[in-house]
């Protein structure tokens, strides 16, 4: 494994002014300050149907999950935001997780997530800042073998939350959010020593 880490940001949005975009990328900044070097995976560039069993075994995989699954496995964390969508994530996240943590010719299940160190975050109109959807969504991360940090961000009231600029209003926010980004990747790197 590369000394650098690598992380993967996710949002689950697939709005082009997603609050939640703005948010993976201070994460991000904290993230690369901390010398990984980080991918923001676009949802929209790599469409993905519905996840059906039926797709896998007429035609196999979509060439969009061999190529999702590809950067799963050469990054070793993950920045993942995510709006709530009814008290839980979105589903075009939950997607993406479902046809990424199946198994194929090269990977057995899990494979992709297994032993990943991750960090979660999201912005909501209302006043828990999106709490409840992360609950969901690190209840399921953790059921596939990831790692979630304790720390979590959750901002509240995501209208008057972000500046001209796409920062955090809030400078202790912005720091913290920052902050999760960085103890990603020093949790890679501690990982790395420890099996070194």
């Amino acid at each position: 494994m590369s000394t650098q880490p690598r992380i993967l940001a996710i949002a689950g949005s697939l709005r082009k002014q997603s609050c939640n975009k703005m948010l993976l990328e201070i994460a991000a900044t904290g993230a690369r300050e901390a010398g990984a070097e980080v991918t923001v995976l676009e949802l929209n560039d790599l469409p993905l149907p519905l996840y059906n069993q039926d797709i896998e075994d007429s035609t196999g995989e979509p060439s969009e999950v061999v190529e999702l699954k590809k950067m799963f496995m050469t990054h070793q964390g993950l920045l993942i935001a995510s709006p709530e969508y009814n008290g839980s994530l979105t589903a075009a996240l939950k997607n993406l997780i479902d046809w990424v943590s199946r198994a194929d010719q090269q990977h057995p299940p899990l494979a992709c997530f297994a032993g990943k160190v991750a960090g979660i975050m999201s912005v909501s109109p209302g006043k828990m800042g999106g709490s409840r959807g992360l609950m969901h969504l690190r209840t399921i991360l953790q059921g596939i073998k990831v790692h979630v940090l304790a720390h979590q961000i959750c901002v509240a009231d995501s209208s008057r939350s972000f500046n001209e600029e796409g920062g955090l209003v809030e400078p202790s926010f912005d720091q913290s959010t920052r902050l999760l980004g960085s103890q990603v990747a020093h949790q890679i790197k501690e990982t790395a020593t420890s099996a070194a």
